[in-house]
């Protein structure tokens, strides 16, 4: 039997009433969580905030991949960054617009998949996308980022440690019926060799770690 394209479950969990109805939710102000969804989202604000304090912003372009509602793309652009996201789901990027003109910022969000996107920016993200990829998809995808950064990169991933890999083998880590795409765990040292490879040096890094979320956020640099 063929194995499932990650990229299409991403895109079609994302674009479905399940998967962008909980995530909408899980990345808003709504008091229609579960406990397994506020924690998410508040590990995933801090992740955000993290890179939020690390990054430059004022008069510096920001190309966000994966970006979602625009959690990060949002603030960045209030922040006085030049903003083009993207994201494989239309139905977040339309959330993200709205989200946008609500704030009262200019930022420019098209639905894209990732391997569409050109160009050179000062500054590229990707936070909390490659949990959605195997390891051999997630060097492709650092080879991208790399590929379109002069400067910096911010990524974020699920970290794989022994605790966190028998987590996932018991199935309490991303609980839930409604999680449908794969979850999964990258080693650091494999993303590191990644973007060294790209010529990208790990300056910082930030791990969020709470009950039902884990995160690890590199600031990598030009080297």
């Amino acid at each position: 039997m063929a194995l499932a394209d990650p990229k299409a479950e991403v895109e079609k969990y994302f674009n479905g009433e399940t998967g962008f109805g909980r995530w909408q939710k899980i990345y808003s102000e709504s008091d229609d969580v579960n406990n397994v969804q506020l924690d998410i989202r508040e590990g995933h604000a801090e992740t955000v905030a993290k890179v939020l304090e690390w990054a430059d912003a004022e008069g510096r372009t920001l190309c966000d991949l994966g970006c979602g509602c625009g959690d990060l793309a949002i603030p960045m652009a209030k922040k006085g960054a030049k903003v083009e996201a993207s994201d494989i789901s239309a139905a977040m990027v339309s959330e993200a617009t709205e989200r946008a003109a609500a704030a009262g910022v200019t930022a420019s969000f098209e639905t894209s998949d990732m391997e569409n996107v050109n160009g050179a920016y000062d500054t590229v993200s990707c936070i909390d996308v490659m949990i959605h990829y195997p390891t051999d998809k997630m060097v492709g995808l650092v080879d991208k980022l790399a590929s379109l950064s002069t400067d910096t990169i911010y990524v974020s991933f699920a970290p794989k440690t022994p605790q966190l890999a028998l987590l996932k083998k018991v199935g309490s880590l991303f609980p839930g019926p409604s999680k449908a795409t794969r979850a999964y765990l990258h080693k650091e040292e494999d993303v590191t060799a990644a973007l060294a490879k790209n010529g990208f040096k790990v300056k910082r890094s930030h791990l969020t770690s709470r009950s039902f979320y884990f995160s690890l956020a590199l600031e990598a640099v030009k080297a």
